[in-house]
């Protein structure tokens, strides 16, 4: 018989620790990277109780505002698993565990909830696919954002900022940055929450007219946002880590006037994928869109890197989500394939049956009736 604490299965809980540290110490970059970076000399414990307020304040609003679903809609597509939580769930956040360790900023929205999608059977088919198109779509939306805002302002603004650096800066900026970290850590945890409480039972009520509600208990919710808030504690005193010297590459995001329209862009468009539906998606594949618009419109509008080096800088951070990606499918195919011999159908996790029937369907007909329309009986001439 599994252990329970607090009414929670050992495993589950176990996994809902990891993944409450490592996914955030991994996308901190994404969200709190540039206000870390501005505020550097700021005292950790001021900037800890300013990040952890804000979770209190997202965690409260989603209990009231959706019922109960902490996850905000993102998990009503991924149910708990039958089985409940095994070993091969809890593997994907150790090892997001290194790879943050190493500096190494990967999807975890993808490393987590691929083994839950592709293990989920017919109750997911087709998630894994549709997360895959959003977070694309998300990837081209945010490069776009960035590269538009950039061309237009980089010119002035940002060469503005490189040349006065160093000296004192408008506490109105300092306040729009804390501002606009304000509504980007918000927008985030609204898209990535998902991917910390997908560990945690929750009950699932599916409606007449198909919507489904999903709902966590009062007293998981209360326990997990002490937990998490202290948690980010560790982060907090660290300054982000080794994962943090990814953003310091980057033109001019240490500076507050820089790193305010950073995450304005980056949070508006989270804003309108999480209004879009309540898929899933990599914000982490957002971020590197608009930091590679954001560099390549800077670097030959304003000139402020070599173009060369700016390339390499966004062809790296692809190359990063490529292998985080190939990780994620790589251990939800494998994983469970070593507990129970049995290897996901990923065609139909992805593309869904009805696709790969339909696919199916076509590639049987012959090659003379591609459309399979039924011919009568030809008489004789």
């Amino acid at each position: 018989m599994d252990l329970v604490i607090l009414g929670v299965p050992l495993l589950a809980l176990v996994g809902f620790v990891f993944a409450s540290y490592a996914i955030v110490a991994n996308d901190v970059i994404q969200t709190l990277g540039t206000f870390l970076s501005s505020n550097a000399k700021r005292p950790w414990l001021l900037l800890w109780a300013f990040a952890s307020s804000i979770i209190v304040a997202v965690m409260i609003y989603g209990w009231f505002a959706y019922d109960g679903d902490i996850a905000f809609g993102r998990l009503n597509r991924i149910p708990f698993p039958e089985t409940g939580i095994q070993w091969w769930h809890i593997l994907p956040p150790l090892v997001l565990l290194v790879l943050t360790r190493f500096g190494i900023p990967v999807s975890t929205t993808f490393l987590v909830l691929t083994i839950f999608t592709l293990t989920g059977g017919a109750a997911t088919e087709g998630v894994l696919g549709s997360m895959l198109l959003k977070s694309f779509a998300g990837y081209l939306v945010a490069f776009a954002a960035g590269a538009v805002v950039f061309l237009v302002i980089a010119r002035l603004f940002e060469r503005w900022v490189a040349r006065t650096r160093g000296q004192p800066i408008s506490p109105i900026w300092f306040v729009a940055q804390w501002c606009s970290t304000a509504f980007l850590w918000a927008q985030w945890l609204m898209q990535d929450l998902a991917n910390i409480f997908i560990f945690l039972p929750r009950e699932t009520v599916t409606a007449a007219d198909g919507s489904v509600q999903v709902t966590f208990s009062l007293g998981l919710i209360v326990f997990a946002t002490v937990l998490m808030v202290a948690l980010h504690g560790i982060i907090f005193a660290s300054r982000g880590g080794e994962i943090q010297k990814i953003v310091l590459t980057k033109t001019n995001t240490v500076d507050p006037r820089s790193a305010t329209f950073v995450d304005l862009i980056y949070a508006f468009v989270l804003l309108y994928f999480k209004e879009l539906n309540d898929v899933p998606m990599s914000t982490t594949w957002v971020f590197l869109g608009l930091l590679a618009g954001r560099e390549i419109a800077i670097t030959y509008v304003a000139s402020l890197r070599s173009k060369g080096e700016a390339m390499f800088d966004v062809a790296t951070d692809i190359a990063r989500a490529g292998l985080g990606l190939a990780v994620s499918v790589i251990m939800a195919l494998a994983l469970p394939f070593m507990a129970t011999g049995a290897l996901p159908d990923i065609r139909q996790q992805i593309f869904g049956s009805d696709t790969v029937e339909a696919a199916e369907d076509t590639a049987m007909l012959p090659a003379d009736n591609p459309d399979g329309v039924v011919q009568g009986a030809r008489g004789a001439p």
